[in-house]
């Protein structure tokens, strides 16, 4: 997502803010806190709370990285008062959650898109929230490692590594699915973990050419590395459907804005 333009605190920066922003911030915090009203105070909290600085806001991170770092402590703060409380989880039945396929498709191929949306959704939830906000940030939304890095207060060594271990987790429960759960032969090399960090421009194409020829030879470690390069074709397309922002919180953000602009 592209950073929103007009002056810091203007009316039109404030206003692209609310519009551009909010959808994605309310994505990330329902799949963070698993509860639609958490999620709806985090974005309400974030969206006010940027507002409220933006006039200080100095471009040292992008105003992506920056907004995701504010909603991240409010979800953090969320989760420690839920703390000691049965978790709720987001029913994948739930009106927030979108179907994936955004193309018309045959009736079987969009079931079939559809298990697998709920699928992922599941995978993802079940991740710890250290991995699994990795792999929103990197894998979902599309930042840099280094950006994710800056959000999470850790080091891009730290982050790779998080997030190369999401995406063995929630590839493995998507295995099934994906016709990709036969284990791989005696004597195959381990090749998701290098195909990984080779998907992230950790290994150069010429130190993979021994792998890559193994994985042309044997069905199982091409199906294996086919799941996870669908497994995290699934997690970008989960992004294109922004969640809506309930319409009431729109009207409540628009209220406030409009009251910080007096």
């Amino acid at each position: 997502m592209s950073d929103a333009k007009g002056s810091p605190g203007s009316k039109e920066s404030i206003g692209q803010l609310l519009a551009g922003y909010a959808p994605t911030i309310h994505r990330f915090a329902l799949r963070m806190c698993r509860d639609p009203e958490d999620a709806r105070d985090v974005v309400q909290e974030t969206m006010l709370a940027a507002a409220r600085s933006l006039g200080d806001f100095r471009a040292e991170s992008s105003l992506t990285t920056w907004l995701f770092t504010i909603a991240r402590s409010f979800c953090i703060k969320a989760r420690r008062l839920r703390s000691g409380q049965p978790e709720k989880l987001l029913s994948l039945e739930s009106e927030d959650v979108e179907p994936m396929p955004s193309r018309a498709a045959a009736p079987d191929e969009a079931a079939g898109e559809r298990e697998l949306g709920r699928a992922l959704e599941a995978a993802i939830d079940a991740l710890d929230p250290m991995y699994r906000e990795v792999l929103l940030l990197r894998d979902v939304e599309g930042l840099t490692a280094p950006e994710v890095a800056s959000v999470l207060g850790i080091g891009v060594d730290a982050v790779k590594s998080r997030l190369h271990r999401a995406r063995m987790a929630v590839r493995e429960r998507l295995a099934p699915l994906l016709h990709a759960d036969a284990a791989p032969g005696p004597g195959c090399p381990d090749v998701l973990p290098v195909l990984s960090r080779y998907l992230d421009g950790e290994i150069a194409h010429a130190d993979c050419a021994e792998m890559e020829r193994h994985v042309e030879s044997c069905p199982r470690c091409r199906a294996q590395c086919d799941s996870l390069r669908r497994t995290l074709d699934l997690c970008r397309a989960s992004a294109k459907g922004a969640q809506a922002v309930p319409p009431e919180v729109q009207e409540q953000l628009r209220q406030a804005l409009r009251e910080l602009r007096r």
